[in-house]
């Protein structure tokens, strides 16, 4: 069972998976102090002055906190969108090495055909 385990665990997509877990975790609070740190004082400023961490409104004994859910919405479409940009110049890279192998690769039938035609022009 431990050897299951090392083979499942040191596999390339499992340790790519974590890699990437880890890295989108960075990335996550890298994106979440840009917004609460710099965006969102900024758009604050043009705004009025407008605190938007502190926006909210009571409901009852609750406080209903619309301007931290702003800062997360503004947060995930940062994160979305840099995900998206991602995926898409991966695609592109993807796309033209395909192309490459489908230009090198000759289809079989085709080259059978040549051999065919050279041998009856002899």
């Amino acid at each position: 069972m431990l050897n299951e385990f090392k083979k499942f665990a040191l596999k390339g997509n499992v340790l790519d998976l974590a890699v990437g877990v880890i890295i989108g975790a960075a990335f996550g609070k890298i994106v979440s102090s840009l917004v609460d740190d710099i965006i969102m004082p900024l758009i604050g400023l043009l705004v009025g002055g407008v605190d938007f961490s502190k926006l909210s409104f009571p409901v009852g004994a609750a406080t209903v906190k619309y301007g931290s859910f702003i800062q997360t919405v503004v947060d995930f479409l940062i994160i979305a969108f840099s995900i998206f940009l991602f995926v898409r110049f991966f695609n592109r890279f993807k796309r033209k090495e395909e192309e490459k192998k489908e230009e090198t690769k000759a289809d079989p039938k085709e080259e059978l055909l040549r051999e065919i035609r050279d041998l009856l022009k002899k």
